[in-house]
């Protein structure tokens, strides 16, 4: 049994991941002609694009995306919740247990992206990837506040450093 809820739990983390990709994506303005974007785009808009005719938009920002975002999360929640035996708990519990695990995946994608975007700068830098494009459109919003209170000592940006703490901080204070 521990094995089907690690497989059924992994599947619902991925769908989640390709949800929260594309709201990122679209919060960031990222290049949607980007392979990697357009794959997001393909495997969320059979959800995203029945909603986007019922839910419009709030200016630039697609509400339905994120709407989208929201009931993949609950459905993952009263998934796993319901394979460790807990049954389907009341909604106000369900969503709050829902948005509380969103909001470490969304601190986790972070910690993730930003360990992923410094190593490809180290290993690979000044090399154009569609999967360096993503990380620079992911992580310089985040990144572009601390470089300008900590300048590069000695060459090195640790602009990195400080938001990987910050990361963890949130991380530990959501637990």
């Amino acid at each position: 049994m521990d094995a089907i809820r690690y497989i059924v739990g992994a599947l619902l983390w991925l769908a989640v991941f390709v949800f929260l990709m594309r709201v990122i994506l679209q919060l960031v303005r990222a290049e949607f002609r980007n392979p990697i974007a357009q794959a997001v785009v393909r495997i969320t808009n059979p959800l995203v694009l029945p909603l986007r005719r019922v839910i419009p938009p709030l200016g630039r920002f697609d509400t339905a995306s994120f709407i989208a975002l929201l009931l993949v999360e609950l459905a993952a929640a009263a998934i796993l919740l319901s394979l460790e035996g807990l049954g389907l708990p009341a909604a106000p519990v369900l969503a709050r247990f829902a948005l509380f695990d969103l909001a470490q995946k969304i601190l986790q994608f972070y910690l993730v992206a930003v360990i992923v975007y410094v190593l490809l700068s180290w290993v690979a830098p000044g090399t154009h990837s569609p999967a360096g494009a993503i990380l620079t459109s992911i992580c310089e919003p985040l990144l572009a506040p601390f470089r300008r209170i900590i300048p590069p000592i000695g060459g090195l940006d640790l602009s990195a450093l400080f938001v990987l703490i910050g990361l963890q901080a949130l991380l530990i204070l959501l637990r």
